[in-house]
């Protein structure tokens, strides 16, 4: 049998040989003990107070936070979108797929700065919408609208 004992902690550990039945000699020190015990017990966790004065280094809610008023001021001197010419609109989406081959809707939205559904039905024109693989949720041009040729194409052309 080995005994542990930590800061507050004493175990015992080895195997049980013979059944034993202890009792506390009922005395005063006995008594105070079960008494702070019982005291713990029915002391409720959480206790509410009454302040003489009110508590003034609290954060106070705020109608409207710093990052609101900053991203109002922005939207209000970028402006509403509005629909550009539609070849305007193309040369834009054009230029933009030179530098990469695939965008999803909200890049190209920041790139032309048009509204989400003309971009979409521009786009639904001279592109295709990927919903799978790789590229998932992104458009690509259509073949007849792209400017570089696939690796296949080019092995083609030099043989």
């Amino acid at each position: 049998m080995s005994i542990n004992s930590n800061v507050n902690e004493i175990s015992l550990e080895g195997m049980v040989v013979h059944r034993a039945e202890c009792r506390p000699v009922v005395n005063d020190n006995y008594m105070k003990l079960k008494k702070l015990q019982i005291e713990r017990s029915t002391k409720p966790q959480r206790l509410s107070q009454q302040l003489e004065k009110a508590v003034t280094n609290i954060f106070k809610p705020v109608a409207n936070h710093d990052f609101n008023v900053e991203y109002e001021k922005k939207k209000k001197l970028e402006g509403k979108m509005v629909r550009a010419e539609r070849q305007v609109v193309l040369d834009m989406v054009f230029s933009a797929f030179e530098k990469h081959q695939y965008y999803n809707i909200k890049d190209l939205v920041d790139i032309t700065r048009q509204p989400v559904t003309y971009l979409k039905e521009i786009m639904r024109e001279i592109g295709t919408y990927n919903s799978k693989g790789a590229h998932k949720s992104t458009w690509e041009l259509k073949p007849e609208y792209r400017h570089y040729q696939s690796a296949e194409e080019e092995e083609m052309e030099t043989t």
